[in-house]
């Protein structure tokens, strides 16, 4: 079991999909480009590179774009297929498909989910 202590030690933001394309040489992967809002210390749009597996359950992942979701932050970063994943997105599964969460109404890019 793990504990609300635990649960809190993630960091889980809203994030608007800024860009999706497919990782050439892989039915799975896509790499989806986060904005995460502004940095309140430099002005900068904060954006993350995602790479997901999820390109057999959304193969027109060019809607994707402009849609907002769930993404754990402060996840270390991998290496998938020579791309830098920098989180991870959420999604429900029923062990058939993947299912993206997203907000019911539309949230300011970087808002924290509780």
């Amino acid at each position: 079991m793990a504990t609300i202590d635990d649960f809190k030690k993630l960091d889980i933001r809203i994030g608007k999909v800024v860009s999706a394309e497919k990782i050439e040489g892989s039915d799975k992967l896509l790499k989806l480009i986060f904005d995460f809002g502004t940095d309140g210390s430099t002005g900068l749009t904060t954006s993350r590179q995602i790479i997901a597996g999820i390109a057999e359950f959304y193969p027109d992942f060019e809607s994707l774009v402009g849609k907002e979701m769930p993404v754990i932050v402060n996840l270390e970063p991998r290496i998938l297929r020579g791309h830098e994943s920098q989180g991870m997105i959420l999604a429900a599964s029923d062990g058939e498909r993947a299912v993206i969460l997203m907000p019911e109404k539309e949230v300011p890019p970087g808002s924290m989910v509780r």
